[in-house]
């Protein structure tokens, strides 16, 4: 069965909680033992210090390690990525910031992607630093050969240890070949040491592309995005193999940033409704789309839709990596920011708010909101300028949007 299917019963068993046809909410801090014997045995398992049974029930401990809700959850996640395991946690910050802790140790070298989300941006370089840790960032547009040669110039070719990208890239949709970086890491590998990818897919996924397929060891959420798709709920996913998850997880449980059981609950509500949110989405997006590109006071449109088949490396990308061209739209609007935030203060429907991927439509600056902390070089040379505004687009009707937007431009 597909995924969507599969989202209303995967992993549940309703005869265990008294036939409910939801999971129930566990709200538990800790669980029962039938047996001191048995809880030896769950520690055992939990810590690493034997494998489970092949007819070994994982049992439950405590919430901090597991809890129904988080497991149901996880299983459930890992259909659409085709992943062997999977790690949810209280923000999509705790799920990059765990990947990021757990692969690096002082003195190794992260190559990272720029543009970035401007939280990832900020904790790579202002807080793995602090721990000895080198950062080294790469262009969207630039090729395998020009990175490889960033790296062997850094003097930290050698303590490569992990690659982090975001495409589509936040805010302008600017797109990296996943497979393009997995060579390189293969090719910057040891038999002492494997450099590993770690790819966020919050604007894409977990629907319209699956980086596992393209030789990502991690895929990384904000689940608080199209995930959770109601504005309600702050969580984030990392998924890859049950190897490298059992590190993940083994992080998780000492830092204590795994989700509760109540924003569980409320994602596997979300996840039941998550391919009808997003298609919907969308197909609003293409037609606000292209309503601005022909509009007089927009300068230029960042929308994966619009990549011309001449633009012959990014267009290949996008048919390879992606199956739709999302719902997160960019715009120069003719001027600059007082021109931008006439436009975003005269907007009625949609709402002025950062976050992205949910029922209602949002609009932002990103020059002065979420990438506020960004170097003025970076802004810059990754076209976040501004005159940029970004749009993520939600289930309204798109007559309904289009008027917005075009009532808003009006006042320009």
């Amino acid at each position: 069965m597909k995924p969507e299917s599969l989202m209303m019963s995967y992993g549940y068993k309703p005869e265990l909680s008294q036939g409910a046809i939801k999971t129930p909410i566990f709200q538990t801090s800790t669980f029962v033992f039938q047996t001191a014997e048995e809880g030896k045995a769950f520690f055992e398992v939990a810590y690493g210090l034997r494998e489970k049974g092949d007819q070994e029930e994982m049992g439950l401990i405590y919430s901090r390690l597991n809890n129904p809700d988080l497991e149901i959850l996880e299983n459930r996640l890992t259909l659409w990525d085709k992943a062997e395991d999977c790690a949810v946690f209280e923000s999509g910050m705790a799920a990059i910031s765990t990947v990021l802790l757990e692969c690096l140790k002082p003195g190794d070298l992260l190559l990272y992607s720029s543009p970035i989300y401007g939280g990832t941006d900020f904790f790579i370089k202002n807080v793995l630093t602090k721990y000895g840790i080198n950062v080294l960032g790469f262009k969207t547009n630039q090729t395998k050969e020009e990175i490889k040669a960033l790296i062997e110039n850094s003097g930290f070719a050698d303590k490569l240890a992990l690659i982090h990208i975001e495409t589509p890239a936040n805010p302008t949709n600017a797109l990296i070949d996943i497979s393009m970086c997995k060579e390189i890491a293969k090719e910057f590998s040891s038999e002492e040491s494997e450099v590993l990818l770690a790819v966020d897919n919050t604007y894409m996924g977990p629907l319209w592309s699956h980086p596992l397929a393209h030789g990502a060891d991690f895929v990384l959420y904000s689940a608080t995005k199209y995930i959770g798709g109601h504005s309600d709920v702050i969580a984030g996913a990392c998924l890859g193999s049950k190897e490298l998850m059992t590190r993940i997880k083994g992080l998780r449980t000492f830092l204590g940033n795994m989700t509760s059981p109540w924003t569980g609950w409320l994602l596997m509500r979300s996840l039941e409704t998550l391919k009808v949110r997003m298609e919907a989405q969308a197909l609003n997006a293409e037609k606000v789309a292209l309503f601005l590109k022909n509009h007089e006071k927009v300068e230029k449109v960042y929308y994966l839709g619009f990549i011309p088949k001449e633009d012959t490396l990014n267009y290949t990308i996008y048919q390879k990596q992606y199956e739709s061209a999302g719902a997160m739209i960019s715009f120069d609007i003719k001027g600059g920011e007082k021109e931008a935030f006439k436009f975003l203060n005269k907007l009625k429907l949609i709402k002025l708010a950062v976050s992205l991927g949910s029922t209602e439509s949002l609009a932002q600056h990103p020059a002065t909101m979420t990438h506020i902390d960004v170097s003025v070089e970076d802004k810059k040379a990754n076209s976040i300028t501004e005159k940029l505004v970004r749009l993520s687009i939600g289930v309204e009707n798109s007559d309904d949007l289009i008027w917005d937007i075009e009532q808003a431009l009006a006042s320009v």
